[in-house]
C-alpha cells in the first residue's frame, strides 16, 4: 500500500512554523543575555509574528507587565494557567496532518509568544536600584510564570526559600531586587509600602535592618513581618494537621459521630439483616473507626542557628515552634544562637514577638547554646531536641559534639537539621555529618515535612 501524499504546502506551513517560533526565542535569548542590545531584525520579526497571531505587541514589551496585558486582553489569562506544565505538548512533538496540524503549528507559535513574555519578564530584571512599584511588577509576574507551572502565586518562592531548584532561582532574583531597593525610604512612605507583597527575601532585609527603623517605617516593616508570619503558619499548620503518626489507643472508645462512622464494617456485620423482599438492609448497629492516639506529656526543645546564612530555618522553625507550642501536653522551649545565646521561650507561642527579638549575627558558638539547652532538660527520655544549623562552628567543633553526644546518650532524642526549608537543600559541615551519623543521629533531609513527621511521630 502506498503512502498517502502529503497536502500541497502542509511541509511548507510546518516549516513557517518552526521559523517564527526561532524568531520567538532567538529574540528571548539576545534580551535575555543582553537587555539593552535591541537587533531591529529580530524585533521587526517578532512583531510580525505576534501581529500575525492576533496577539498584542505588549506581549514583546518587558516594561509592561503580565497584569496589565491580561486586564487588556482577559482570555489570556486561561491560557497563561498551565502553560508550562508537563502536559502542555512540546514544540517538537507530532501533528496531525493538513488542516488539524495547521492548526497545531500555530497553536505552538502562539504558546511560544505567550511562555517568551513570561520568561523575558521575570528573568530579565536589569541592574540599577528597584522601586516599590518594580519590585511589586515582577512579584506579580512572577506569580504567573508559577501559575503557568501549576503553582499557586508565590508558591516556589515560598518554599524554596535559600534553597537550589527553579524556586531557588526565583527567590535568588527576587532577594537581588530587594537589595537594589531603597528599603528605608520605601517603608517609611504608607503608600509605597502597601505595595509590597512580603516574601522570604524581603523578610530577611527586614529582619536585618530593624534597628535603623523608627515611626512609620518600623510600623510598616512589622506589618509586613506579621503577614508573612500568617501566610506561612497556615501552611506549616495545615501539614501538622495532615500528618497521622503514632499508635492508636484501643482503650479509648471510639467517638460516634459521622466523620467516624465506619461503613464497610457497618454492612458487613448488618448483612443478615438483608431484605430480599424490601430490597433493603436493616441496620441493628453502627461501627466507628478508632481515632484516638496515645499521647505522653513531651518536652521540645528547638534550638536554632540564627546567623545570616540560616535566616529562612530561622523563621520557619519560629513559626513552627509556635504550632507545636498550641498542642495539647507539648512543653516547647526555644533557643536561637550565633555567638551568644538568646531563650526566646517566653514568646514561643507568638513567631512575630520571636523574630522582632531575634538579631541576625555572623558566626556561630553552638557551645554556648548547648550550656542553655541542657537544663531545660528533666526527663530525657521524654525530651526531643531539634537542633538547626549547617554546623560551621567558630572553631570549637569538638566542644559541641561531646555535649550533644552527651545528650543523645542520655536518652534524649536529637534530631540535627542541616536546614529548614521546602526545598529539602542543605549545606552541612562534613566533619559534623559524619560524626551524627556514626553517632545514630543522621542529620535529617532539610524539607520541612519530613521535620513536621518527625516531631509528631515522638510528640504524639
Amino acid at each position: 500500500m502506498s503512502a498517502t501524499p502529503e497536502a500541497p504546502g502542509a511541509g511548507a506551513q510546518v516549516n513557517a512554523d518552526a521559523n517564527r517560533r526561532q524568531v520567538l526565542y532567538w529574540r528571548l535569548l539576545a534580551r535575555l543575555f543582553d537587555p539593552a542590545d535591541e537587533q531591529p531584525s529580530l524585533e521587526a520579526a517578532s512583531v510580525a509574528v505576534v501581529d500575525d497571531l492576533g496577539l498584542p505587541a505588549a506581549l514583546l514589551d518587558p516594561s509592561v507587565s503580565v497584569d496589565t496585558v491580561v486586564q487588556r486582553f482577559p482570555g489570556l489569562a486561561d491560557e497563561l494557567d498551565g502553560l508550562l506544565t508537563p502536559d502542555q505538548p512540546a514544540d517538537d512533538e507530532p501533528t496531525p496532518a493538513d488542516d488539524e496540524s495547521a492548526a497545531a503549528g500555530e497553536s505552538e507559535v502562539r504558546r511560544a509568544a505567550l511562555v517568551s513574555k513570561l520568561l523575558l519578564n521575570v528573568f530579565a530584571t536589569g541592574g540599577g536600584s528597584v522601586s516599590a512599584s518594580q519590585l511589586a511588577r515582577w512579584q506579580s509576574d512572577a506569580g504567573w510564570f508559577e501559575r503557568a507551572l501549576g503553582c499557586e502565586p508565590g508558591e516556589l518562592r515560598r518554599q524554596a526559600g535559600a534553597g537550589g531548584g527553579l524556586g531557588g532561582v526565583l527567590a535568588g532574583l527576587e532577594g537581588d531586587l530587594v537589595r537594589r531597593m531603597h528599603l528605608r525610604e520605601v517603608l517609611a512612605d504608607p503608600r509605597l509600602a502597601a505595595k509590597l507583597t512580603p516574601s522570604m527575601s524581603l523578610i530577611e532585609q527586614l529582619l536585618r535592618d530593624k534597628s535603623n527603623l523608627s515611626g512609620v517605617a518600623l510600623a510598616n516593616a512589622k506589618a509586613l513581618i506579621r503577614r508573612y508570619v500568617d501566610e506561612v503558619a497556615e501552611v506549616l499548620r495545615t501539614q501538622v494537621e495532615q500528618t497521622s503518626v503514632g499508635t492508636i489507643d484501643r482503650s479509648v472508645p471510639p467517638k460516634r459521630v459521622f466523620r467516624n462512622l465506619d461503613l464497610d464494617r457497618t454492612i458487613w456485620k448488618n448483612l443478615t439483616n438483608w431484605s430480599p423482599e424490601d430490597q433493603r438492609l436493616y441496620v441493628d448497629k453502627l461501627y466507628y473507626r478508632q481515632t484516638a492516639r496515645r499521647t505522653t506529656p513531651a518536652r521540645l526543645i528547638v534550638v536554632v542557628d540564627q546567623s545570616g546564612s540560616m535566616v529562612d530555618s530561622m523563621v520557619n522553625c519560629t513559626i513552627l515552634a509556635s504550632i507545636f507550642a498550641g498542642l495539647p501536653k507539648v512543653d516547647v522551649h526555644l533557643i536561637a544562637y550565633d555567638t551568644r545565646a538568646l531563650d526566646l521561650t517566653p514568646w514561643v507561642h507568638d513567631p512575630f514577638e520571636v523574630l522582632l527579638r531575634t538579631k541576625l549575627g555572623g558566626g556561630n558558638d553552638g557551645p554556648v547554646a548547648m550550656a542553655m539547652a541542657r537544663p531545660k532538660i528533666v526527663e530525657p527520655r521524654n525530651t526531643v531536641m531539634v537542633w538547626i544549623s549547617d554546623f560551621y562552628e567558630f572553631n570549637r567543633s569538638q566542644p559541641l559534639f561531646d555535649g550533644i553526644e552527651a545528650v543523645h546518650r542520655s536518652g534524649v532524642k536529637f534530631i540535627p537539621v542541616g536546614s529548614v526549608n521546602s526545598s529539602g537543600s542543605q549545606i552541612v559541615n562534613p566533619w559534623f555529618r559524619q560524626r551524627l551519623k556514626d553517632l545514630g543521629t543522621p542529620v535529617i533531609s532539610g524539607h520541612i515535612r519530613k521535620l513536621v513527621f518527625e516531631l509528631k511521630n515522638f510528640l504524639t
